[in-house]
């Protein structure tokens, strides 16, 4: 494995830590079993090496079975899916080190071209980082290899001698547990899982028998019924392979399994052992399955025929005798044992930092009797509690405040990377005189400071803390320092989420509106919801986008897929959105622009879209949509419709034109836009989605108190004026959130939702005038402004509007044709709009100082607040705003 280097520091504490680990291994003695003894091994291989991760994998039964992955540890899905099986003749590290029985170390550089595909023919191979390397060592049983251990470390320089001495050691140590019999995990029998003749004396509850003929060769298994009925496996669904029977082996056991079947081919002796079976239908059986190897002319191995029984009852019976024989303290060691591999489970499932935190403080604080635990991280000169228990918040800020160089063991172990042992008070105020105070404050007399390291650095410190005086004995510290070791890998991949999901969220929430507009015409609430914690940044999104006189845009769309590249789709697509909602477009004509930007990105992205004008002065809606489910309608009797319309297909794969639905909305209605996420799932089709979507609103619109119930609203508004109230809206929201998505069950994709309560513009605040084609049309204009503001009481702004009016009319008059239209509304601002029946679109020009005209846009800019111009079914319009001062 490499010429021996020249030891520097590193190489000498590595060889000191690699020491620490074989005493270790010493005191583990035989209480780990099965799946936990590798998961064990390869968490110290690991460590010991400050390696990324790891894999374990066992040799599959018979003779070219390869092998077959059985534990990871540290590395992700997406690196270890490609290696699940390996071919026993390949070239990858772990098939070499099987075979060769000796180890390997090669760099991952050109890894991905050997990577096997069996079994795994659509899985997607992904480079890895550059400069990893993987040492790869075998389990070596008293039969010879039975399986290979591999570690991935981030640096290429080859292991140190005391590393290399461990890792032999550590292969040799878990080979012969799993070549010999071991002991049953906490709470089974005592025949454990391979006990051969433990029990043999018992009666025997042979409920059912079954016989079994397995070609090795060909991987063929012939079954009679007995087997059928007593693995759970419904008569003519069998496939007649051994994967199959190896797939109902409990997934705790298999790794023995495997092992006394190849185990019992090489050496060509009899095959017996016990192990527990997971059925179909849920349910747990011990079985005993034995087995007579058959060879061929030429004494190789070709078959292998033999029976299982059930011995569920017997073992029962041994596990009660089991726990009347043993005593306080063995149950004590048991209870711990399972406990410490509870804890691997939970830190292995364990995403992010607050799940360490809660899996450290279940787990670690029993397992000891301890009261206190407190996990911290070292920035700057200050420590950072990243989770506590057993201390009050007032201590965990006190210790905090307190810099790292100020006396405190916590930084001291992290700095020192050594773990410290103080058993009682006084010899904590004998070490550490200048923070004699705290064991008093934290109501603590006995602490384990453990440093936690991960990748070869530390990472944060650990305190494991007790209410009374203890005497730490070498197992509880080299207990305690292993799993400090754990957390810390746990801890520094639970970091690593939690920064990558928050820029996510971060990334989301700057997509998405912050807060939805405060507009007349509507009252709006909305909604977003992620699919989960181990979901990408999502493609949903929605707006609402104010218009002239009154109308406004409201949109909803879905960016197909997740990540990254999805949502800058989605905030393109937004501002495009916007872009174009300026321009006043019509929704077809805009959806068709949107239709090209989402082309122009390339053939890998699509979206659906749904685009919504609704206009105020005439309580009249037109939509358009791209491969959008449509939106539920709800009118003031409480009914529920959707517009029956085409969808068009999504955008980038559309053909323009877009259809348009044009439909009037009667005051008291609502809109509910929505993503597909709402309405569909793996297990929901969207038409019973959409169905559940409308009795939902059926149930809640009309249960809804009156508006004399609403603290918002007053006492003499109508049953549905409660949909004014934006905080009711908001309460409708959760309510069909809670309806259609308890708890985000069933499905897998993001979801967002708008809730719309659409308001007319009452009539009181309309006033529309025919004006003749001719030059006294400027000065008719100018009349019927100054009439109708000071009817509204808007003196002030007569004199502004009336300039404005007469140079839009004046233009119109000599640019233009008729019909001439004056309209002013009055809500949030004073509009004032000028229409005709000519398409021509107006257009600042600078005028030269010698010029006559050319200066009336420049003006009708300067006076107003915004202006522009839209087009009509007619002509065109051109429109100005101007604010209007709030009541007092």
């Amino acid at each position: 494995m490499g010429e021996q280097r020249a030891q520097g520091p590193r190489t000498v504490w590595a060889d000191q830590v690699s020491e620490e680990r074989r005493r270790l291994l010493a005191e583990v003695g035989d209480d780990l079993w099965g799946i936990e003894l590798l998961r064990f091994a390869l968490q110290q291989a690991v460590a010991d090496l400050a390696g990324l991760g790891g894999m374990v994998h066992l040799g599959s039964p018979g003779h070219g079975g390869g092998l077959r992955l059985a534990v990871t540890s540290g590395l992700p899905p997406a690196l270890t899916h490609a290696w699940e099986r390996v071919d026993g003749n390949g070239p990858l590290a772990p098939a070499r080190a099987f075979r060769n029985a000796a180890p390997v170390r090669v760099s991952m550089a050109n890894v991905a071209a050997g990577i096997p595909q069996q079994g795994s023919a659509t899985a997607e191979t992904r480079p890895w980082p550059l400069g990893t390397a993987m040492t790869a060592v075998p389990l070596l049983g008293p039969g010879g290899p039975v399986g290979a251990l591999s570690v991935v470390t981030a640096s290429s320089q080859e292991p140190s001698p005391g590393q290399r001495t461990f890792l032999d050691l550590l292969s040799r140590w878990v080979g012969e547990r799993l070549g010999r019999p071991a002991a049953p995990p906490p709470g089974s029998a005592p025949m454990g899982g391979r006990g051969r003749s433990a029990g043999s004396h018992l009666p025997q509850h042979l409920e059912t028998i079954g016989t079994w003929d397995w070609d090795i060769r060909t991987g063929d298994a012939i079954w009679n019924d007995a087997m059928l009925t007593l693995l759970g496996i419904e008569p003519g669904t069998f496939d007649g392979r051994i994967e199959t029977w190896m797939a109902l082996v409990h997934p705790e056991d298999l790794p023995w399994v495997l092992t006394d079947i190849d185990e019992a081919i090489r050496a060509g002796r009899m095959y017996s052992t016990e192990y527990r079976v997971c059925r179909p239908d849920g349910t747990e059986a011990w079985v005993r399955a034995r087995g007579r190897l058959l060879v061929d002319e030429n004494g190789e191995p070709a078959r292998m025929v033999g029976t299982l029984w059930d011995i569920t009852k017997t073992h029962d019976d041994l596990e009660a005798v089991a726990e009347q024989r043993t005593g306080h303290t063995e149950r004590a060691a048991l209870e711990r044992s399972a406990r410490i591999k509870q804890l691997t489970r939970a830190l292995a499932e364990a995403v992010t930092v607050r799940d360490v935190v809660d899996a450290s403080a279940e787990h670690i604080l029993p397992a000891f009797g301890a009261a206190g635990l407190m996990l911290t991280f070292l920035e700057g000169d200050h420590l950072r509690a990243v989770g506590f228990t057993g201390y009050s918040q007032e201590f965990v800020d006190r210790v905090t405040r307190i810099p790292a160089a100020g006396g405190l063991p916590i930084a001291q172990t992290l700095r020192e990377r050594t773990p410290m042992f103080v058993n009682s008070v006084e010899e904590y105020i004998e070490r550490y005189p200048e923070t004699a105070d705290l064991p008093a404050a934290g109501g603590k007399k006995a602490w384990a400071f453990l440093p936690m390291i991960a990748s070869g650095r530390p990472v944060g410190s650990c305190v494991v803390s007790f209410a009374e005086p203890r005497q730490f004995t070498g197992e509880e510290r080299n207990l305690l320092t292993t799993l400090s070791g754990l957390v810390a890998q746990a801890m520094e991949r639970a970091r690593l989420y939690d920064r990558e999901h928050t820029r996510a969220q971060e990334l989301q929430r700057g997509l998405l509106p912050r807060v939805l507009p405060n507009l007349p015409a509507v009252t709006a609430a909305a909604r977003y919801l992620p699919a989960g914690k181990d979901m990408e940044v999502g493609g949903d999104w929605y707006d609402i986008i104010p218009l002239s006189a009154d109308r406004v845009a409201i949109v909803i769309g879905d960016v197909m897929g997740h990540g990254v590249a999805e949502a800058a789709t989605m905030g393109r697509l937004r501002t495009a959105v916007r872009t174009l909602a300026d321009l006043e477009l019509p929704p077809d004509e805009l959806l068709t622009h949107l239709n090209d930007v989402v082309s122009d990105l390339g053939d890998d992205f699509y979206a659906t879209c749904l685009y919504l004008v609704y206009d105020a002065t005439t309580r009249s809606c037109v939509l358009a949509r791209a491969g959008h489910p449509p939106p539920a309608v709800v009118h003031p009797d409480g009914s529920v419709h959707f517009p029956d319309a085409d969808p068009n297909s999504p955008l980038g794969a559309a053909t323009p034109p877009f259809d348009t639905v044009r439909m009037e909305l009667p005051e008291g209605s609502l809109l509910v836009l929505y993503t597909d996420g709402l309405v569909e799932s793996a297990t929901l089709d969207i038409d019973q989605g959409m169905a559940d979507l409308a009795k939902a609103l059926g149930d809640t619109v009309p249960g809804i108190p009156p508006a004399a119930a609403c603290r918002h609203q007053d006492r003499d508004a109508t049953p549905l004026h409660w949909l004014h109230c934006a905080e009711c809206l908001e309460s409708l929201c959760d309510s069909l959130t809670a309806t259609l998505l308890p708890g985000r069950q069933g499905t897998a994709d993001d979801a967002a939702m708008l809730v719309v309560r659409t308001h007319a513009l009452p009539k009181a605040d309309m006033a529309t005038w025919p004006l003749p084609e001719h030059p006294k049309a400027a000065g008719e204009a100018r009349e019927h402004v100054r009439a109708q503001l000071s009817a509204w009481h808007l003196d002030d702004l007569s004199m502004t509007t009336e300039l404005l009016a007469s140079e839009l009319v004046g233009n119109v008059v000599r640019h233009a044709k008729g019909p001439i239209h004056l309209r002013l509304l009055r809500s949030a601002v004073l509009t004032c709009e000028v229409s005709d029946g000519s398409l021509t679109t107006p257009r600042i020009r600078r005028a030269a100082d010698t010029d006559e005209g050319g200066r009336g846009l420049q003006l009708v800019s300067a006076l107003s607040h915004r202006w522009g111009t839209r087009y009509t079914e007619s002509g065109k319009c051109i429109w100005t705003e101007q604010p209007l001062q709030p009541a007092l």
